[in-house]
This record gives C-alpha cells, structure tokens and sequence, in this order.
C-alpha cells in the first residue's frame, strides 16, 4: 500500500513523523488565508497534521471512501460519528449487541441529550422494521458483534434505514476493511478503533470514521475541530505502518482463527463455539455474502459458569488474558467481568454473554502451539 504520501523535500521512503502541535507561515497573509480556507495548508494538528493525512487518506482507499478523519481512539470515533450527526427531539436506533461502552453512549449519553434510542435485536429484520417505521436520525451497529459475533445484515437493514431517513454507521472493527465493505454495501459511515488489527501490535491508540468527503467537511470536521479527540501524530505514523502488514497479517490471523474454531468446536469439553466461517454458526449463510472470511475471533463456553472460566484462563501458558484484540499476540477475555461488566445480568444473558462465554483473538502463533495450549488449559477430558 503506498496511496496516501506526502513526500517531503528529502525524498524520504518511510512516511515523515511531522512530530509539531503548530506550522509557520512565510507572510501573516498567508496565516489570514489559511484561516480563511482560501490556501492550502495546516494551521495546527488538532485540526490537521501532515502524517495524520497520510494515515487519514491510505485508509480511506484501503475502505474505498471518499475521505476519513482521525481521532484519538476508536471510542472518540464512534461519540463523534453520532454526536456530530444528531440533536434533542431526534432518533437513533441500534442494536443490542454492542462494546460496552458503545453501549453506554447508545443507551445512556444520548437519552441524556434528549435523544430518543431503540435498541433491537440486530439480527431479526422485523425488529429493524418495526423500530425504522418512523424517521429516524441514525442507525449504529457492529457486525460482527462483541462479544457473540452475531451479524447484521448490512444491506437490507441499509435499505430500511434510509426509507426512515437515517444515516447507518457501521463499526467494522472485527471485520477489517479487507474482510468486510460495508459502504458497498448500502452503508453511510464505517468506524474503528484503530487501536486493533490496524495497529496490530498492541503499540498505540487511534481511531477512523470513513465515509462521504463532504459528511467529513461539513458535519464531522467543525464537531472535531471544536470538541479536539485529534489523533497524536506519532500514533498516525505508528498506524501507518499498521496498515502496510494489515493483509498479510488479517488473513492469516483468520486462517488460524477457523482452524481453532474447528479445533474447539470438536472437543466435548467445550459446549459452544461461534466464529462466522463455522457452517454451525446462525448466520453463516449471511457471514458468506458480506464477508470474504470471518476475521480473528472465536467464542467459545466453557461451561460451569465463571468460576470454570477462570480456571481455563488461569492455566493458559501461550495465550495472554487481555481485553485486547486485534495483536499479533492471541489473546483471551472474559466478557461477563471485563467488556460487558456493566450490563445487568438480564441483559447480559439475553444478549448470549454468559458466565462461561470466553472470547479469544487469534494472533500470529502457530496454529499447532494456541491448540496445545487451550487443551491442556480446558484440563482432564
């Protein structure tokens, strides 16, 4: 990938670190102008720097969007994407599996704001056009979701949408840009927590939001502007060179991901496993025609409630316990005491977040080493 360079006059080959809060000017005219938007150029990197455009636009032609903007994670991404977009009196529906903290803007900052919220079950389609019979402002949901990797269909709830007049935003994290389009496939805007696969090793924090050039200069930008989640351009030329390995490294993060799917789903000791290209998986069928693999997640139970979870974990040697994924490094977590602590117990086992559900991100092991490891951990057969 070499799209997105702004060379200097060095004629450097790795992307130029333009490590300044602020940019000189040769005449107090051209400051004026700049200002003004009549000249090219940057004024200070809360509101542009030099190396978060270049990771701005080499995302955007990896997504196949018009443009993108930055932000400092992944979460300023998705507050920015609906609270540059809505206001009191409007609508916003989504689904009910969400990041926890996805859920907490969904269902409690917003409502705060006056702002109307319906959750629904994201996979039921009659729930999305019960909920979409009325003008709506936006849709947010994640496919696949965290942590049960249930999925959304796209299109069809993109259709309904846009009948009911709302934006859809879709975060795209677990999918990637090279698993997974969802601006071809009838959505407005996509996020991610760069923070993940695009960063993929666990370095540095960051965020996108990707979608129409004129939504990011005429709703996105004054709300950024104005509000400062700007990403540090040390973490914008770190995530650059995330995205020169991010193929090579989600594709065979995945191909290991299916291989313990399959590894798991074949142990008697573990009552459920879930990953989209297992043909067991609910919506496998939906999985095929959005997506062209079904990224580095596995959930499994492990039956027996918390307490047998955290045995499993705690005798894990390779994989790492963290609530991170995306690393090149496997790592584990327990969702009910992490992630999703927050929701009630009600909500949590509606959702399919039970006390024993494990969520696993595959890294770039060997694929023989992450099996030994989760057998010796899940104990006697």
């Amino acid at each position: 990938m070499q799209g997105g360079s702004l060379r200097s006059g060095f004629g450097e080959n790795a992307e130029a670190l333009f490590l300044t809060s602020g940019f000189r000017y040769r005449r107090a005219e051209d400051a004026a102008d700049r200002f003004a938007d009549r000249q090219d150029g940057f004024v200070y990197s809360r509101l542009g720097n030099p190396t978060v455009r270049m990771f701005e636009q080499r995302l955007a032609l990896m997504e196949g969007a018009e443009d993108a903007a930055a932000t400092a994670t992944g979460m300023a991404a998705v507050h920015a994407s609906l609270l540059s977009l809505v206001q009191t009196g409007d609508r916003v529906v989504g689904a009910r599996v969400l990041f926890g903290s996805c859920h907490y803007i969904l269902a409690e900052l917003l409502p705060r704001y006056g702002v109307e919220v319906v959750l629904v079950d994201g996979r039921d389609l009659d729930q999305w056009a019960e909920a979409l019979a009325r003008p709506t402002k936006a849709v947010f949901f994640e496919t696949p979701g965290n942590p049960t990797l249930e999925l959304i269909d796209i299109r069809a709830v993109s259709e309904l949408a846009h009948r009911a007049g709302a934006l859809v935003i879709v975060d795209n994290v677990f999918a990637t840009p090279l698993l997974q389009q969802p601006l071809q496939l009838g959505a407005d805007l996509v996020v991610y927590s760069a923070t993940k696969h695009i960063d993929g090793q666990g370095r540095c924090l960051g965020g996108a939001i990707l979608g129409p050039a004129a939504h990011r200069k005429d709703v996105l930008q004054p709300f950024l502007k104005h509000t400062g989640p700007s990403l540090s351009p040390f973490n914008a030329w770190v995530l650059l060179k995330g995205l020169e390995t991010l193929d090579l490294r989600v594709r065979e993060q995945t191909r290991s991901a299916v291989a313990l799917a399959r590894f798991l789903e074949e142990d008697p000791r573990v009552p459920l496993v879930l990953h989209p290209d297992l043909p067991s998986h609910p919506q496998h069928g939906l999985a095929k025609r959005q997506m062209s693999g079904g990224g580095s997640l596995v959930a499994f139970r492990v039956g027996d409630g918390q307490k047998r979870a955290f045995e499993v974990l705690n005798r894990l040697r390779l994989i790492a316990i963290s609530n991170n994924l995306g690393d090149a490094k496997s790592l584990i977590t327990h969702p009910t005491t992490t992630t999703h602590q927050r929701l009630p117990d009600a909500e949590r086992a509606a959702l399919g977040i039970t006390d024993d559900l494990l969520r696993l991100s595959v890294g770039l092991e060997d694929p023989q080493d992450l099996m030994a490891d989760l057998d010796q951990a899940l104990g006697p057969r």
